[in-house]
């Protein structure tokens, strides 16, 4: 790890050949998912640096927003990397459950639970797996280029990573069901209309406009970025006594924040509230 003249954090782990590169700077950690010979498909090893990252990003004052992006412009992420599964003749009952519960849900959950604003950088294909990646983020922006595939259908499979839990509460069943039982390619622009992504921008455009959006709530008051996610998530599947007991208690927990504070006094003091993430 080292620190840049102009306070950049630069982290690279050769030790599995850079499968995640990370840096951090002005509050926000930018993650890359760094195998795009392989259309940055997911292996042990990555699943497992990114679960990492995202806990450390929860856990440190100095990161107020993540973007997740993939390198090159082919692929955001293609998903499970099909070579790095047990194989077939080896397999006993409950293998693959036992590998859907420690790989791909763990790595859902990692940024679902992330206590920071995490932002999807589609850069490219977001086929599988990788494309539950992105939706599991809070903001999703995608390159005019990029797509969405829910390709399990096509090899035959059950969609995982959480495809059947997170689709129906962004599109709704009908929907859900249209892009998981047909499995066609979803362009930018129509995933946009859909409701999966919230800006389609210029390929060129997509680093610039995620690094803005990260730096804005970056600059945020980030406890109550934190609480205010946690209730989002939790709404989609309680009554509403339970989100109303949880937004209480949520307001409760936020107005011994410093930020809240703050945010108070600015408007008492009529100017721009100045939040330090405390």
């Amino acid at each position: 790890m080292t620190d840049s003249p102009r306070g950049v954090i630069t982290e690279r782990d050769d030790s599995v050949e850079s499968v995640v590169l990370h840096v951090t700077d002005n509050g926000v950690s930018r993650l890359t998912l760094n195998r795009p010979h392989a259309m940055n498909a997911i292996t042990p090893d990555l699943r497992e640096r990114l679960i990492e990252k995202f806990l450390e990003a929860s856990a440190d004052p100095a990161v107020r927003a993540v973007v997740l992006t993939g390198a090159g412009r082919r692929a955001f992420c293609a998903g499970a990397d099909l070579r790095s599964g047990p194989a077939g003749a080896d397999r006993v009952a409950g293998d693959v459950a036992r590998m859907i519960r420690s790989g791909a849900q763990r790595l859902v959950a990692a940024i679902l639970d992330c206590e920071k604003p995490v932002i999807a950088a589609v850069n490219g294909t977001a086929a599988g797996l990788g494309a539950h990646l992105a939706l599991a983020c809070d903001l999703v922006l995608a390159a005019d280029t990029a797509k969405f595939i829910e390709v399990f259908v096509r090899r035959g499979l059950v969609p995982d990573g959480a495809g059947a839990y997170l689709l129906p509460r962004l599109v709704g069943p009908h929907r859900a069901k249209e892009l998981l039982l047909l499995g066609d390619d979803l362009p930018a622009a129509s995933a946009e209309r859909l409701g999966l992504v919230n800006r389609v921008v210029p390929a060129d455009d997509l680093a610039t406009t995620a690094r803005a959006l990260a730096e804005r709530l970056a600059a945020g008051p980030t406890r109550a970025l934190a609480l205010t996610k946690q209730l989002v998530n939790a709404s989609l599947d309680s009554d509403r006594a339970t989100a109303f007991a949880a937004e209480a208690a949520a307001q409760e927990q936020n107005m011994t924040t410093a930020d809240a504070q703050e945010g108070l006094r600015a408007f008492l003091e009529r100017r721009p509230p100045e939040f330090r993430g405390r």
